[in-house]
């Protein structure tokens, strides 16, 4: 009995720590959540750059000397930096695809308690506040120009999270237009194979591209050309249109 007891002990120490960690990232989350509301979101943007450049490297580094593994001064582990280039490729689409899973299993959650109407209104919500804070990262990350204009927008785009998962197409009418065409999307082409109709994502995407576009640039304007509902031919499953007056 007393092994048993160890062993149930052991095994309720790993679960707190699996949820501190899991307790972390939603205080984290709630804190910028609450400067928002009290801030604005752009002030809780150029905060949240300013903490995590702070905290990171001492999470890490206190990780790092209990998990055997060195940082550098930025809290970058060693390790990642010995990699060769087609291995971190790997490891940030299986970051990006874990990215797009936990926001599936939270649509699902919410559908499956509540309704479908109720799960497109929280998502559409939380792409109001993601993209913006996305394109924000990448603005930073790339160091893109303040009001960058299309050549900024295309190479944001580049750099979303989304383009380690899915494929896109980019078209340039003329020097004030951009377009931009998801030719293969995870989400569609998994649900095409099921025998299942087009996610109706068209809401959630003007809320999506317009708040991603304007944080690059806000004179961009952006317009849907098609997306689920809407019908579209076999090539691409949405495509945007961003202009400057």
């Amino acid at each position: 009995m007393e092994g048993n007891d160890a062993i149930d002990q052991k095994e309720r120490m790993i679960s707190q720590i699996v949820d501190g960690l899991r307790l972390t990232l939603l205080h984290y989350g709630l804190w910028f959540k609450e400067v928002e509301y009290q801030l604005g979101l752009q002030t809780a943007m150029e905060l949240e750059e300013e903490t995590w450049q702070t905290a990171f490297p001492i999470l890490m580094k206190r990780m790092g000397r209990l998990l055997g593994f060195e940082t550098d001064t930025k809290g970058i582990p060693n390790q990642l930096k010995e990699k060769s280039e087609e291995e971190l490729r790997e490891i940030l689409a299986a970051l990006s695809i874990n990215w797009l899973a936990a926001d599936g299993v939270w649509f699902q959650s919410v559908e499956k308690n509540f309704d479908m109407f109720t799960a497109k209104r929280c998502t559409d919500i939380c792409w109001s506040r993601f993209s913006p804070l996305e394109a924000f990262h990448i603005k930073t990350l790339i160091d893109l120009p303040e009001k960058g204009g299309l050549e900024a927008l295309e190479e944001a785009l580049k750099h979303r999270l989304y383009t380690n998962i899915n494929e896109h197409i980019f078209e340039r009418p003329d020097e004030r237009t951009l377009i931009y065409r998801m030719s293969h999307c995870r989400v569609q082409e998994i649900r095409n194979r099921k025998g299942m109709e087009d996610y109706p994502c068209k809401s959630g995407g003007i809320i999506e591209y317009s708040t991603f576009a304007r944080t690059i640039d806000p004179a961009i304007v952006t317009e849907c050309i098609a997306c689920p509902p809407d019908p579209h031919p076999e090539g691409w499953f949405c495509s945007w249109k961003f202009t400057l007056p």
